[in-house]
C-alpha cells in the first residue's frame, strides 16, 4: 500500500470516526490527490481554524479558484462550520479532509468528475 493509500484509508476512517460520514472513496481519493504533495508535510497537511489567514487561503485558492465559486458570506459561514463538524479540539484537520467536506457541502463533487 502506498503512503498516499494510507493517507487516504485514514482520511475515510477518521471523517467516519469524528464527523460520522461515510466518504464516497472516488471523491475522497480524486480530493486527496487535489491536494499534491501538501498531504506529505505535517504543516501543510492540516488546517487551522483559528488562523486567519490559513482560512483566507482555503477560501481564496480552494472554494474560489478550484471549486469557482464566488466570494461572499456563504463561503466563511461554509468554512465555519466544516470547522465545527472536525471538532476544536481535533487537532488533525486534515486539509484533503477538509477539502472533501467543503466540496460536498456545495455540491460541487462534478469538479473532480
Amino acid at each position: 500500500m502506498s503512503k498516499r493509500d494510507e493517507l487516504i484509508a485514514l482520511y475515510a476512517s477518521e471523517l467516519k470516526s469524528k464527523c460520522g460520514v461515510s466518504a464516497d472513496m472516488g471523491l475522497l481519493t480524486k480530493v486527496t490527490i487535489g491536494c499534491g504533495p501538501a498531504i506529505y508535510s505535517k504543516d501543510a497537511a492540516t488546517v487551522s481554524c483559528t488562523s486567519e489567514s490559513e482560512l483566507d487561503t482555503v477560501k481564496n485558492n480552494y472554494l474560489i479558484k478550484k471549486l469557482g465559486l464566488k466570494d461572499g458570506a456563504q463561503l466563511d459561514a461554509a468554512i465555519k462550520k466544516v470547522c465545527e463538524k472536525l471538532g476544536s479540539s481535533n487537532r488533525n484537520k486534515y486539509r484533503a479532509m477538509f477539502y472533501y467536506l467543503l466540496c460536498v457541502e456545495f455540491g460541487k463533487q462534478s469538479v473532480y468528475k
